[in-house]
């Protein structure tokens, strides 16, 4: 797959769509994608709703697209329960821990480490052993600081493309997706939370930042756990 859409035409048409049209343009990417790598295309939930929306537009173009979860012992129990029902409605999604020891609240002393092993490391194994030559994210250009420079076609690991169909959509457009096509969301959307990550890491907020309630107090605050930055293909990611 090639993306010839440039990032100046990216931002142009985050407002120049309207929702249908970033609908259809949705599904046309990931059809396509399916089409080229078939059962090498995985979907990555991470049980927010922009995953819900990415998972239900997959499943719209082929019910056997397969995903992959990410969870970790921070996860709050709203969240658990939610990805609980999500694999029991959908076997076909896997779900993927690190229990390895970690010193006690890494979060708070180095964030970035902790992130790197309860979520990277998870991530480099389905990646692996889902035999993945195409993730699709639900990752959008417009829900923080640090996500204004992705594309919708991606290989920043070689021999990896990364998919982000819904890259163009704003925050609104994806309740609207949710909202007509009645997709069940994780409850803590409904508590306040904008931006869901674990338990210690993840605050409500007033900012207009989106991402704003993530690693709070932190270097990391509205950052980026990892997954979208870090080498996700490796010779070895066992």
């Amino acid at each position: 797959m090639k993306d010839n859409v440039s990032l100046e035409e990216l931002k142009e048409l985050v407002n120049g769509l309207n929702f249908a049209e970033k609908v259809d343009r949705s599904l046309r990417l990931i059809s396509e994608a399916y089409q080229e790598y078939g059962d090498r295309l995985v979907v990555a939930n991470s049980l927010g709703k922009d995953s819900v929306a990415v998972w239900h537009l997959a499943k719209r173009v082929s019910p056997k697209i397969r995903g992959f979860i990410v969870t970790t012992r921070y996860k709050p129990r709203e969240t658990v329960e939610f990805m609980k029902q999500e694999v029991a409605r959908y076997p076909e999604l896997q779900v993927f821990r690190n229990d390895a020891p970690i010193p006690d609240e890494l979060y708070r002393s180095d964030p970035d480490r902790c992130c790197d092993i309860l979520k990277v490391k998870p991530v480099q194994w389905a990646i692996e052993k889902m035999n993945v030559d195409c993730w699709v994210t639900g990752l959008r250009c417009t829900e923080g600081r640090t996500r204004t420079d992705y594309r919708e076609i991606e290989e920043r690991d070689k021999g990896l493309i990364k998919l982000n169909p819904i890259l163009l959509w704003q925050e609104r457009e994806v309740w609207q997706y949710l909202a007509l096509y009645s997709v069940p969301v994780n409850p803590l959307y409904a508590k306040g939370y904008r931006s869901l990550g674990c338990l210690p890491c993840t605050r409500i907020t007033n900012d207009g930042d989106e991402r704003a309630g993530r690693w709070v107090g932190t270097s990391k605050c509205g950052g980026e756990c990892g997954i979208h930055t870090r080498p996700l293909k490796t010779a070895s990611t066992t």
